[in-house]
């Protein structure tokens, strides 16, 4: 496969969006907030990666980065705390299900769940609907399932449908298929079966009493096994993913070994992370409980006022950051001006000493598994989510960097997006690192230590 560096030279509006060329293996299962394969192969190129060099994505979501690597035979390795992303990113790298084998058991899966809704007098075909009588009891989550889901983000047949697609899924479960043919599934409850949308954040739009969900499946599967015949001779490439906290990174990977990141880490805003993959990631298991989300949000940096927790203590990595501290002293100035006196809005400044904070950890654990020289590729944005307080993301981030040993060497433009709250453009830039080695490493060390005392 040809490798373009297009990313830069595409329109504002399309830049952040999948090209169609792109679609075979990302299109499995995509975040909605990945950033685009086209921007993953504009670094590769940029840094002169091949087969001899090894990438990792500390926050890689579902896998565009790794993914796209090994489409290119790079070697790569993952990280991600959230469960269903970290789920799909297994999947998506893993290139060995036989093709034929998949296509000939997904079709005696969709046979048995057919046969089945057709018993209960429930037909999957809604555009060629035969009246017929409903002869059982919808089945649905248990309470305390329900309870963690955004309301209504589902109606109760589409779910009866998925429910009984994932019980035959597992009654079949054929151990070479059964994590590709649930990936396949999670795809179809959201685009297909649910009433979510997603802009700024995820909500509930307009409610299907019905949707097709076997049939959407199978369409996916034979999608699935004609990427496989593409892509299967790259089945070898080593791709690892980590389930792990990014901020931790010690005893995961070999010191020394990294020689390129791409990332896109989460930016300071009021985007719950967890609400947008939680349907899924609550059907298929991954989440059973209120205290299954509270340990998942507590593996994540920072970055909304629904994950900020009395323990949390990050913010202290943040401290010696006069601008940092400027900023969340302006929120608090802002908030008392403004009069807002929620909860939420009194956490502000809290929450913007721990998003930096937080990354100032990530950053700091990342260097052992560095090689010197690495150059690094942060995808980050400005934002004004807190009070209109304008926060350049991306050059703080790089002050942090510098500080513990990095060359900022520069950010490129990637594209600028209308903030939700002011209603100005900002900016969405890459940030452009390099690790300078170990000796680097020890006196920045000894800089923060004098700083904080």
């Amino acid at each position: 496969m040809s490798r373009t560096s297009n990313t830069l030279i595409q329109t504002n509006g399309k830049r952040n969006f999948l090209l169609d060329e792109d679609r075979s293996v990302h299109g499995w299962y995509r975040f909605v907030l990945s950033f685009p394969a086209h921007l993953v192969r504009t670094y590769l190129d940029r840094f002169e990666i091949d087969g001899t060099k090894r990438v990792l994505d500390p926050f890689c979501g579902t896998g565009t980065t790794l993914v796209e690597c090994k489409k290119h035979s790079i070697p790569s390795v993952g990280i991600e705390a959230n469960p269903m992303a970290y789920y799909a990113s297994r999947v998506k790298t893993d290139w060995t299900p036989d093709p034929d084998g998949l296509l000939h058991h997904a079709q005696d899966v969709a046979d048995c769940v057919y046969e089945r809704l057709g018993k209960d007098g429930i037909q999957d075909d809604t555009f060629f609907r035969v009246p017929t009588k409903r002869t059982s009891q919808l089945r649905s989550l248990l309470p305390e399932q329900l309870a963690l889901l955004l309301k209504d983000s589902i109606s109760p047949l589409p779910l009866h449908k998925v429910l009984v697609l994932l019980e035959t899924i597992e009654e079949f479960r054929n151990q070479e298929f059964f994590d590709h043919e649930r990936i396949v599934l999670a795809k179809v409850m959201v685009e297909n079966a649910s009433n979510l949308h997603f802009g700024p954040e995820v909500g509930v739009g307009k409610k299907k009493l019905d949707a097709p969900v076997v049939d959407a499946w199978l369409k996916g599967i034979q999608s699935m096994a004609d990427d496989l015949r593409e892509v299967r001779h790259l089945a070898a490439v080593p791709t690892t993913v980590h389930s792990a906290d990014a901020r931790e990174v010690k005893g995961l990977i070999k010191p020394a070994s990294v020689d390129a990141v791409i990332t896109s880490p989460p930016y300071p805003n009021e985007k719950d992370y967890t609400r947008t993959t939680r349907l899924e990631s609550v059907v298929l298991g991954l989440i059973r409980t209120k205290t299954d989300l509270r340990t998942l949000k507590k593996g994540l940096v920072r970055s909304n006022t629904r994950g900020v927790y009395v323990d949390d203590d990050d913010d202290k990595w943040a401290s010696r950051f006069p601008e940092i501290q400027r900023i969340a002293e302006d929120i608090e100035a802002r908030r008392i001006e403004l009069g807002k006196t929620s909860g939420f809005e009194r956490l502000y400044p809290r929450l913007t000493r721990l998003y930096f904070g937080g990354m100032a950890r990530h950053l700091a654990a990342l260097r052992p598994v560095l090689r010197p020289g690495a150059q690094l590729a942060y995808v980050v944005g400005d934002q004004a989510s807190y009070l209109r307080v304008l926060i350049r993301t991306g050059k703080i981030l790089g002050d942090i960097a510098q500080s513990l040993g990095y060359e900022v060497v520069g950010s490129d433009l990637f594209r600028t997006r209308l903030s939700t709250t002011t209603r100005k453009q900002m900016r969405e830039e890459v940030l452009l690192l390099r690790w300078r080695g170990k000796a680097w490493r020890g006196r920045a060390t000894r800089c923060l230590m004098a700083k904080s005392l």
